[in-house]
């Protein structure tokens, strides 16, 4: 059970934890040139975000930092993902949790069969139950994410897929996440779906379609979500997306600070660089 303040509770900002997060932006050739981004909506009977369009990701849960799922990363070890992020120890996790919500909340398995190295394809009826199954156990803590990549002889694709910014949930927030953001290539012959349970819709959408109905006010966009969607915007197809995000180097971390008038109402949020920011 959470043990977040409820919206209609007083509560004392200094004391809400900030919990470590991993958000993931597949993306996958349009037809026609340029590319699309899969997004979902969450529910609106959500804690956190509810009603907005976001990418899969989540909590990075205790099974993730698992030493024998490091063993089934491919490219990555945990020393070289801790120094990508900037931390000790333990960032392979957050590799490692992007892969597994992405899982359960879209339904791709960035992973690959270790004899040949060949990505795994739901597409046939027979796999597509079975791992629909398995998304679901998954989901509901009944079997680890270890488990199903040990039982079909697996391997993630962590080599594949990109550190490409680093966002923490303003203080005065109920809720508080420290969110690595990273990118990765859809796989063929994989279908994403939201789940119908956290997510209530999902979809494939151009950078620039996002971001035009996000001024619409038809897209509700939290503001990292918005900021890696308009990093997308230059890019003409994945593998210019996939090179960037490779070469970029460790990204600024980015903390926005609430505006509030002298009631405590939140007035908006001020971004570093921001005249307001260093005063808040």
């Amino acid at each position: 059970m959470s043990n977040a303040p409820k919206n209609d509770e007083p509560f004392d900002p200094t004391t809400v934890p900030i919990k470590p997060a991993a958000t993931v932006l597949l993306i996958r050739d349009r037809d026609g040139g340029g590319i699309e981004v899969f997004m979902l909506q969450r529910t609106f009977n959500a804690a956190f975000a509810s009603g907005m369009f976001v990418f899969p990701g989540g909590k990075v849960d205790e099974l993730d930092f698992s030493s024998e799922l490091g063993e089934l990363c491919d490219g990555l070890t945990d020393a070289e993902a801790s120094a990508q992020l900037g931390i000790a120890s333990g960032g392979l996790a957050y590799w490692v949790a992007c892969i597994r919500e992405c899982f359960e909340e879209a339904g791709v398995l960035l992973a690959k069969y270790s004899g040949t190295g060949e990505v795994i394809r739901f597409d046939r009826d027979d796999i597509i139950e079975e791992f629909n199954k398995e998304r679901e156990n998954i989901h509901d803590g009944s079997l680890a994410l270890l488990e199903l990549i040990k039982r079909e002889h697996l391997r993630l694709t962590t080599d594949e897929i990109f550190y490409i910014s680093h966002w923490i949930t303003p203080m005065g927030e109920r809720r508080r996440f420290d969110t690595r953001f990273f990118i990765a290539r859809a796989p063929a012959a994989q279908y994403p779906l939201h789940d119908n349970g956290e997510t209530i819709q999902s979809f494939w959408i151009t950078p620039e379609e996002a971001i035009r109905r996000s001024h619409d006010k038809d897209l509700m966009l939290m503001p990292p979500t918005k900021a890696n969607i308009e990093w997308l915007l230059p890019f003409n197809s994945t593998k210019d997306a996939m090179a960037a995000a490779k070469a970029l180097g460790k990204p600024q971390t980015i903390l926005p600070k609430l505006k509030v008038d002298s009631d405590g109402r939140v007035l908006g949020i001020a971004m570093p660089g921001d005249p307001e920011y260093d005063a808040l």
